[in-house]
């Protein structure tokens, strides 16, 4: 799947960096993704790094409990996912 992408946009490179990469361990890639992520600009910087998400967030759960997700219920959800 990744070739198609890769030879169709971005050439022979990509391909090959991303074949040697699935073969790195998890532990590995991880590493990578995180040196690959924090190479690139932030398209999602907030001045306040997020806190007035946060209140906005935690505003409409006061107003609204049933908007969020209980401990149990969000590990059910893993778990489900997981399965």
């Amino acid at each position: 799947m990744y070739r198609e992408l890769a030879l169709g946009q971005m050439g022979e490179l990509i391909f090959e960096v991303t074949h040697s990469a699935v073969t790195l361990s998890e532990a590995q890639r991880a590493i990578l993704a995180a040196v690959l992520l924090g190479s690139l600009p932030s398209v999602l910087h907030d001045d306040d790094e997020g806190i007035q998400e946060a209140l906005r967030r935690d505003a409409e759960f006061e107003v609204n409990p049933a908007l969020g997700l209980s401990p149990a219920d969000l590990d059910q959800k893993i778990q489900d996912r997981r399965s």
